[in-house]
């Protein structure tokens, strides 16, 4: 059966003002990151619709110590999406009606409340719905992903820590915006550490450099190897002969990301400490610098032993996808 996909986004927003008579404040959102509501009777969430929705969604997030879905799937009924739930951050609608003649997939944003995404999935049938989602599955898991990082940028750029991205900015000539909260740990010619401490959690951000020679700089083992030396000079561990590492029983993922104009390498995996049991997950964003001919890494990574790492290590994720350049 025929798919169609509709994206409403920038267009939805202006029909919506143009019929107003002025801006209309949504209240903000409500439930815990990294939470979807999914309106679905039950016989649609126990076959082909929510089979295909926890396949794609509730995946276990890729390289976390222990197991966590990518995202908390909330099933509740037509009859009981109230006013309540309406104002969730994440909502996914399913509309099984027999007077359509296929399936589709909008994605809407701020209807009920802000910063807020809806995606209702409309067809004549299960089994329609159903393929529906299995064809647009990336689409739908990245939608989400998006929604879930745009949410801690603009808090990141509304309530920021400036100093230290001018401070980042004189070294590298451009940042990702801090929140409140980060400090600065360390820094030398070549290497900062940014961090978000609490009692029992470490949300961090190292920013380094190495040289360009040629294009094995961009590689997975360059990429590690360069990795390891700097972080055995830079952050010690607890202990005399304790540094952090990189997990060598899980080999790290390796892919090329283009995210607003910008080109690069995204690592994911485990960090470790060396002899030591300190451990957690980290991820990279590797690029190439043409003006200082260097390779440019921003790396998040969280130390949380307590707690469940997702939404810690997708906060700080997103921070460094805050990174630009320093406008001219």
């Amino acid at each position: 059966m025929r798919t169609k996909i509709l994206l409403f986004t920038g267009l939805l927003a202006v029909m919506t003002s143009a019929c107003s008579d002025g801006p209309q404040l949504k209240q903000n959102v409500s439930g815990k990151a990294g939470e979807i509501i999914v309106v679905m009777n039950k016989g649609s969430w126990e076959s082909g619709p929510g089979q295909f929705l926890r396949s794609i969604l509730a995946v276990d997030f890729p390289y976390l110590p222990q197991r966590e879905p990518l995202f908390t799937l909330l099933n509740i009924t037509e009859n009981a999406f109230s006013s309540i739930f309406q104002i969730h951050r994440n909502i996914i609608i399913c509309n099984i009606n027999t007077d359509l003649k296929e399936a589709k997939m909008v994605i809407q944003k701020d209807i009920w409340a802000a910063p807020q995404i809806v995606v209702t999935l409309s067809g004549p049938d299960d089994e329609s719905v159903a393929q529906c989602i299995d064809q647009n599955s990336d689409l739908l898991k990245n939608a989400m992903e998006q929604a879930e990082r745009n949410r801690v940028i603009q808090n990141s750029k509304k309530f920021e820590e400036s100093s230290i991205r001018q401070t980042v900015t004189k070294v590298l000539g451009g940042s990702p915006y801090f929140p409140t909260g980060y400090k600065i740990k360390k820094q030398t010619d070549s290497f900062i550490w940014v961090a978000y401490e609490t009692t029992y959690t470490t949300q961090g951000i190292f920013i380094y450099t190495y040289p360009y020679r040629n294009s094995e700089d961009l590689t997975l083992s360059r990429i590690i190897a360069e990795r390891n030396l700097k972080l055995e000079k830079e952050v010690p561990g607890p202990l005399d002969n304790t540094y952090m590492t990189t997990n060598t029983l899980i080999e790290p993922s390796f892919r090329w990301v283009n995210y607003n104009n910008r080109e690069f390498v995204e690592i994911r995996g485990l960090w470790d400490v060396k002899n030591d049991f300190m451990g957690g997950p980290f991820v990279c964003h590797c690029f190439y610098d043409r003006d200082s001919q260097n390779i440019v890494v921003l790396e998040a990574f969280v130390y949380a032993p307590r707690y469940p790492k997702r939404n810690y290590l997708r906060q700080v994720e997103s921070v460094i996808y805050s990174f630009e350049w320093q406008k001219e």
